[in-house]
């Protein structure tokens, strides 16, 4: 089986890479990034927006199985770059069905959803809960899974399609909440020093899950039969901001000020997001094998080392 990975640059690239080559894929991947940093892969650099280039490609490696990770995935961002976000999101999404149309009929393909498609929910949030986004990356993911469905239909690709909810593990960029908490808190541990963590909101809770547990959950629904199914992928419990940013705090040697930085603000948040994610486990056997606090430690321990 040959996949191919477009957005392997990405954060989730090298874990979904590895996941797929331990299960005897050969793996090949696009991004704009002159270079992606992963070893053993055709790796090809180039403008998901550009739609002769993502077709061009599809042509030459003749995937079994085609992955789409790249997006604006931060909802920070894409209130800051709407636009782009848009473009990177719907429009490249367009431009790998068109090719995916016309290269690879029968490759099984697979987008990548969001949590911030749905409504606000006080409980855990299924599959069959209503969509409305309240945010620009939230929108941009809409749209793609209603362009999926047509493609899917008029075409008769076999698309599968994923709500991921908030995952986190060594990579991330620190403009993300947890990558950044780890990383004050390491700075301050290798100062020796007091000082302080910069946070935004933190009475919001988030279900968070450890990146590998995300792209062994895409692999199975990738192999799985039926591409109609959409799947949350999530841990299923929620924890507060603030809960975790203690369980970081007590990692430190030093005494660490919490500030509250306006700035790191959303202009809307929603208080809580939780994966209920029976459905997985119940059709594909998936659960979650790592726990977001060991993940916390993982990614502390990474920044002392490596700061």
């Amino acid at each position: 089986m040959k996949a191919l990975i477009f957005g392997i640059g990405g954060f989730v690239g090298k874990y979904l890479t590895d996941e797929l080559a331990a299960h005897g894929y050969e793996v090949a991947g696009s991004d704009i990034v002159p270079y992606c940093g992963i070893h053993n892969v055709d790796y090809y650099e180039g403008d998901l927006l550009n739609a002769d280039f993502v077709a061009d490609i599809v042509s030459k490696v003749k995937p079994d199985a085609i992955i789409n990770l790249a997006a604006v995935s931060s909802v920070g961002a894409s209130w800051k770059i709407p636009q782009t976000t848009m473009q990177v999101n719907v429009v490249g999404a367009l431009n790998i069905l068109e090719a995916a149309g016309k290269h690879a009929r029968n490759a099984k393909i697979l987008f990548i959803g969001s949590s911030e498609e749905y409504c606000a929910k006080d409980g855990s949030i299924n599959e069959n809960d209503p969509i409305s986004a309240n945010n620009p990356y939230g929108i941009s993911k809409v749209a793609q899974e209603q362009f999926v469905e047509c493609y899917r239909q008029r075409f008769g690709l076999k698309i599968h399609y994923v709500r991921p909810f908030n995952h986190t593990g060594i990579g991330q960029k620190d403009s993300f909440v947890l990558p950044s908490f780890c990383k004050q808190a390491a700075g301050l541990e290798l100062a020796g020093e007091p000082g302080e963590i910069r946070v935004g909101n933190l009475t919001a809770k988030r279900d968070f899950s450890d990146v590998r547990d995300i792209a062994r959950a895409y692999r199975m629904i990738l192999e799985s039969d039926d591409d109609r199914v959409i799947f949350n992928v999530g841990s299923g419990e929620a924890h507060g901001l603030d809960e975790m940013l203690n369980y970081i705090v007590s990692l430190c040697t030093v005494d660490v000020k919490v500030v509250v930085d306006s700035e790191r603000y959303r202009p809307i948040d929603t208080p809580i997001v939780q994966c209920d994610n029976t459905l997985i486990k119940e059709k594909l056997g998936w659960e979650p094998e790592y726990s977001i606090f060991d993940t916390l430690k993982e990614m502390y321990e990474y920044y002392l080392k490596n700061e």
